[in-house]
């Protein structure tokens, strides 16, 4: 498996992915990632199987805006690479921390990010479409 930062990647798989996995889809930035802005990480066995996306943030904070990998591929340590090389690559860029939020009812995340080093910042009351969220930072 290779994880890189890139957008030579097939567009319609990862947009399968990001369709199949994220509560609240943006396909919109999806495409723009893919036309080279913001920053598009892809882990790639013999096909891409997740993708992550950061915005630069103020303060020396970049904020994770998607983090997907394909249901089928999943609890194989795609999502820990892809966090770990872009958690890597923003630090060379000089950032300090990474943000993301997550709603609250999703369990698996909030145990995903806090087993790899993240803490409640903030609530945030009705940041989701279904119910309230959570503010994640880490530092890099």
């Amino acid at each position: 498996m290779n994880v890189t930062r890139t957008t030579a990647v097939d567009g319609d798989r990862l947009r399968a992915i990001q369709q199949e996995v994220l509560a609240e889809p943006w396909r919109e930035l999806l495409d723009c990632a893919l036309g080279g802005f913001p920053p598009l990480y892809v882990a790639v066995t013999d096909r891409p199987v997740g993708y992550a996306i950061v915005m630069p943030g103020p303060e020396e904070t970049v904020y994770l805006t998607e983090l997907a990998v394909d249901p089928d591929e999943q609890r194989q340590g795609y999502g820990s690479d892809l966090l770990e090389y872009l958690c890597a690559d923003q630090r060379e860029d000089g950032y300090e921390r990474l943000a993301l939020t997550v709603r609250v009812i999703d369990d698996d995340a909030r145990q995903f990010y806090d087993d790899h080093g993240f803490s409640v910042e903030e609530q945030l009351p009705e940041e989701f479409e279904d119910g309230d969220g959570l503010l994640l930072i880490r530092e890099l």
